[in-house]
């Protein structure tokens, strides 16, 4: 029960970068400021974490020995993820934000060719865990239908493609750094986000020529960067650990992670006063967390009787 416990506690904190995001928007913040921000708050905050952990050494010997790959894949989990989910906080609603980025489930199974095995043959896309993925997807457009009934192209190109994007960027980055370093998460966390500090630097002088950041919007980022950043990814690794020998556990605490799209919505409702969303849309969400979780569950639902074939 604990691993679940924190698991939506998780999904919880996560959820508050959709809800901050789409605050700082409505408050006149640039989306340069949102995104760059956020980062520049982690870094301090993960050197921290990870110097407490007697970790600290080793990513500034990774970093030196190869700086190349963490600047890469740095700039592609985080800067081509995080960019566009910022930017798509200026037109879209953090439900329909959060709804849209659970495409990164389908996208991580499709970008498995292009990563190798230990015998350097190539991962296969998993289609069978992807049988549950068209709930997904039907339920990211049953969320967008209310919005195309007065179609703008920005609202495409801005509320979701950038989204999509990010889905496919986040994984991509990640699973390239995993493969390239047998650091642990808060150690690869922050070489990447040490990679990527040239996005952020570059995106925070943009920002600069809007204007200066305003006290709320330092606020703002600085929550994003601790309740997301550091406090979500502890409380998800934590529960991802107590279980990480259980498969079948394992996969009930990652599907916890589809309440972020509810609790994205009930942030909204109650600290943006929004409009319920309408029933069509209200069905795309329930798509969504059904399919978030059946997809976790199937990918372990036939291991034991692949285990008897073994045997």
């Amino acid at each position: 029960m604990r691993p679940l416990i924190l698991g939506v506690f998780a999904a919880l904190f996560f959820a508050s970068t959709f809800v901050l995001n789409e605050v700082m928007q409505v408050g006149g913040g640039s989306f340069a400021y949102s995104a760059s921000l956020r980062f520049l708050w982690m870094i301090p905050l993960l050197m921290i974490v990870v110097a407490l952990r007697g970790g600290l050494k080793r990513v500034v010997t990774a970093l030196t020995d190869n700086p190349r790959p963490w600047f890469v894949w740095g700039t592609v989990g985080f800067g081509f993820f995080y960019i566009p989910i910022c930017l798509a906080a200026e037109v879209a609603p953090p439900w329909l934000i959060a709804g849209t980025w659970q495409v990164t489930i389908v996208a991580g199974a499709l970008l498995s060719p292009l990563f190798k095995k230990a015998d350097g043959s190539r991962e296969q896309i998993p289609w069978r865990g992807l049988r549950f993925s068209s709930l997904i997807l039907i339920g990211v457009v049953l969320m967008q239908v209310e919005f195309f009934e007065s179609f703008e192209p920005r609202f495409l190109w801005l509320g979701i493609v950038p989204v999509v994007i990010a889905a496919f960027a986040y994984p991509l980055g990640n699973r390239k750094m995993m493969q390239h370093t047998d650091l642990d998460v808060f150690e690869r966390i922050l070489g990447m986000c040490l990679g990527s500090l040239p996005v952020w630097f570059l995106l925070f002088g943009y920002g600069l020529t809007t204007g200066r950041p305003s006290s709320s919007q330092l606020g703002q980022t600085f929550l994003v960067a601790l309740l997301s950043g550091i406090v979500a990814t502890v409380l998800f690794f934590k529960a991802t650990d107590l279980v990480k020998h259980d498969m079948g556990k394992l996969a009930s605490v990652e599907a916890t992670q589809a309440l972020e799209v509810l609790f994205a919505l009930i942030g909204e409702l109650l600290f943006l006063h929004a409009v319920m969303p309408s029933p069509i849309a209200l069905t795309g969400i329930t798509l969504v967390m059904v399919g978030v979780v059946f997809h976790s569950r199937s990918q372990f639902i036939e291991l034991p009787t692949a285990l008897q074939k073994e045997a």
